[in-house]
């Protein structure tokens, strides 16, 4: 697929904070709970169907660019979605994570992006919406 460019302005991570930085009490409380919620890979895993339903221009622009780290950006999404907690904090939580809690976020990954991949290579069901947990 060829990759499709938006602005930042129109990208809805950018909208709802995921590149903003907190005071330092903020940041620890958001790190509890970043930790917490990606250790629950199941909960994780649908808010990355969150994304990919509700952020269309944000995937459009990202889950197009083979030479990003796909994954990562999708768990970064949910996890702002969710919680509204930025992206740099998401990094930091992924470090506190056993490395089952990392191979099933992956994996949850991976779902949620081929379904979006897949969705958006077939124009008759391109944008409808997920409903996989």
């Amino acid at each position: 697929m060829k990759q499709i460019f938006h602005p930042y302005t129109k990208w809805e991570d950018y909208k709802n904070g995921m590149w903003r930085k907190v005071d330092i009490d903020t940041e620890k409380s958001m790190l509890t709970q970043a930790i917490t919620f990606i250790g629950n890979h199941l909960e994780y895993g649908k808010a990355m169907i969150r994304v990919i339903n509700e952020w269309k221009i944000t995937c459009e622009h990202n889950l197009t660019d083979n030479s990003i780290n796909q994954k990562a950006f999708i768990g970064h999404c949910a996890v702002c979605l969710q919680l509204g907690i930025p992206e740099y904090i998401t990094r930091m939580a992924w470090h506190h994570l056993t490395e089952k809690q990392q191979i099933d976020a992956n994996k949850m990954a991976d779902i949620a992006i081929k379904e979006w991949n897949k969705i958006n290579n077939d124009n008759n069901t391109k944008y409808q919406q997920l409903n996989l947990f």
